[in-house]
């Protein structure tokens, strides 16, 4: 029997994960199809640097398209007929979702839900979706397993992700769609957004601004590196969610296990604070603040069943990590 030729269609292709995702798939020479709404939530000609990267290859094709409309969405779907989907669009940012709540509501839910509605009818062989550390919101016990109880997120943006996540386990039970769902800790990177907080450190240093440390730089955060990520996301392509191994998140009715992507070690605000400083070769202006609205002060993910997945886990150093993003972000704005 003829086995059918991988394809993926990856959403939020133009943002900051789904870029790399793309760049690592089209490199290894598959075909991948990207759809990104292209919305203003930050400087859209980043976006639009990104896709100029991607759409040098011949095996990436591109549609601007809002996962809110399924009916276009369905027609993609049916134009390409993908083997595997991996589901990166959403509205993102903790405290912009008590600015902009219906954007969440919108962009997050219904856009999955359409996925999901599209995975349906087009029988996929793997759906992968990103859902988000915050939905373990004010749980105490670290580190953070996927098998802990997520019910009290705190904020809009982690409650969007865990209805994300409620709705897929549904629609795996009840049409046998194998779906993966990866929970991810703090991405940065070259290529990141500009809302996340290295990139806004130095764009603020870069006009003599201070910078707002929130909690008094009493935060923790597993900040996980990109490559980390994209090479997590690779790996977890293959592996369907239907074996069930120790300690493991696989519904016990469902093709549907949850994963946590993250570096597994936690470092303060104020530590790396100061190491971006040192590559930035400039000791930032600070103001002290407290705590955000709907933030969290510490997160840490235990990486042991991603580990027992796919035989490896994210282990870049914050300092290597930093020193490869301020490299980036001097190049990229020609400092």
């Amino acid at each position: 029997m003829k086995h059918k030729k991988k394809v993926f269609l990856v959403t939020g292709a133009a943002g900051f994960i789904g870029f790399h995702i793309c760049n690592r798939l089209i490199k290894k020479r598959f075909k991948v199809i990207g759809i990104d709404g292209m919305t203003n939530y930050y400087d859209v000609n980043l976006k639009k640097e990104r896709l100029k990267i991607l759409k040098k290859n011949e095996n990436f094709f591109f549609h601007r398209q809002k996962l809110e409309d399924l009916k276009s969405l369905k027609s993609i779907f049916k134009k390409y007929n993908p083997t595997h989907v991996i589901h990166l669009g959403a509205q993102a940012g903790v405290r912009y979702s008590l600015k902009n709540p219906k954007s969440y509501i919108d962009s997050n839910i219904l856009g999955t839900f359409n996925i999901l509605e599209s995975a349906k009818i087009f029988k996929l062989s793997h759906l992968l979706i990103a859902s988000t550390s915050s939905v373990y919101g004010a749980n105490k016990r670290q580190p953070f397993k996927e098998t802990d109880k997520v019910d009290t997120p705190l904020s809009l943006y982690a409650a969007s992700k865990k209805s994300c996540e409620i709705l897929a386990h549904s629609y795996s039970y009840n049409w046998q769609i194998p779906i993966t769902i990866f929970r991810f800790f703090t991405v940065y990177g070259p290529w990141g957004r500009p809302d996340m907080a290295f990139f806004k450190f130095i764009d603020l240093a870069e006009q003599n601004k201070n910078i707002e440390v929130y909690n008094y730089g009493k935060m923790e955060r597993d900040f996980t590196y990109i490559d980390d990520l994209t090479i997590s996301i690779e790996k977890l392509l293959n592996k369907i969610p239907t074996k069930r191994l120790t300690n493991d998140s696989l519904s016990s009715v469902a093709p549907y296990r949850i994963v946590n992507i993250g570096n597994a070690s936690k470092q303060s605000l104020e530590k790396a604070i100061k190491i971006l400083e040192k590559n930035y070769g400039k000791v930032f202006k600070k103001e002290y603040v407290e705590m955000q609205r709907g933030d969290v002060k510490s997160t840490l993910s235990s990486s042991n069943l991603l580990s027992k997945l796919i035989k490896f886990s994210p282990d870049t150093s914050i300092e290597k990590g930093i020193k490869k993003f301020v490299k980036w972000y001097k190049e990229y704005n020609s400092i």
